[in-house]
């Protein structure tokens, strides 16, 4: 019987930066999917799912286990150098999958393990919302479920690599210059998700968002969030290393959503793209085999 594993992307993050030097980001995992499948054949890897690839590798290494004519399918919703944890949601069901076709099911500390030898990784495999060290894994934490957020996701265009953001020289100054407001955003975003209030979560994401200006910036985001506040949004956050922002609203947002949109639309004459709504999740993996749908 087949086995897929499926994993979520995200919208960014809900906060990134550092406090006190250490790398973090709050996870903003979401309804959309990649999914991972292990065929029994030799069959070619489409170059965008390389990773993949070698996670499926990295995996049966680390397990003990011989590879023998086994090749990862990839079905993916998510777009690929915006800023939607693409590769981390490919690279991390692509290890499950094939610890569990090995019969050796992973936990979430030996999949971040994996993935981080292979590049900077978003933490949606975990359950709930993390704070997680992207880059060495040196934090893990999770701050609990999430109270109930649609996110209108949007795209400033252009693409960007992982890898060589975190390569930039003048990255760890400026996020030394940063670290007040991104402090003064995890305490929001956390007490948010403690209380299970939207609102609070929104003014951190903000806050880190705006933050985030100096780094890589994003054009249209303060008028984004005037429009926002005034259609009813509670924040807007970003791809702290990406193109994409997600304005979000309560899930009884009722047409203010639509409204949002259209004026961000026209306001930005075809700069911003609408790609979506999505809903904000708790992150985790899901196995689906036949009818059954395990969650880890």
């Amino acid at each position: 019987m087949a086995i897929k594993v499926r994993a979520p992307g995200s919208c960014g993050e809900l906060v990134q930066g550092t406090i006190k030097g250490q790398n973090f980001l709050i996870t903003c995992p979401i309804d959309v999917y990649s999914q991972a499948q292990i065929i029994s054949c030799a069959s070619p890897v489409l170059p965008d799912y390389q990773k993949a690839a070698t996670a499926m590798e990295m995996t049966l290494r680390y397990l003990g286990v011989t590879q023998q004519n086994q090749s990862v399918h990839i079905q993916s919703e998510l777009l690929v150098g915006k800023g939607m944890a693409s590769s981390s949601a490919d690279i991390s069901a692509a290890c499950q999958a094939t610890a569990i076709h090995a019969g050796k099911p992973l936990q979430a500390e030996e999949i971040a393990a994996i993935a981080l030898s292979i590049e900077p990784t978003d933490a949606i495999f975990y359950p709930g919302i993390m704070m997680f060290d992207h880059v060495e894994g040196k934090l893990s934490k999770c701050l609990g479920q999430p109270p109930p957020l649609d996110i209108v996701i949007l795209d400033v265009g252009g693409e960007i690599d992982t890898l060589s953001f975190n390569r930039r020289v003048d990255l760890v100054e400026q996020n030394q210059l940063k670290e007040k407001a991104v402090s003064e955003a995890v305490e929001l975003v956390a007490a948010g998700i403690k209380k299970g209030d939207s609102r609070l979560i929104g003014a951190g994401a903000t806050l880190s968002a705006l933050a985030n200006q100096s780094i890589l910036y994003k054009p249209y985001l303060e008028q984004i969030i005037d429009i926002s506040k005034y259609y009813g949004a509670v924040g807007v956050n970003a791809a702290h290393s990406g193109t994409v922002l997600g304005v979000l609203f309560p899930v009884d947002g009722g047409e203010g959503k639509e409204q949002c949109i259209e004026h961000i639309l026209s306001l930005c004459g075809g700069k911003v793209q609408y790609i979506r709504t999505a809903c904000l999740i708790s992150g985790g993996l899901t196995l689906v085999e036949g009818d059954d749908v395990w969650d880890r």
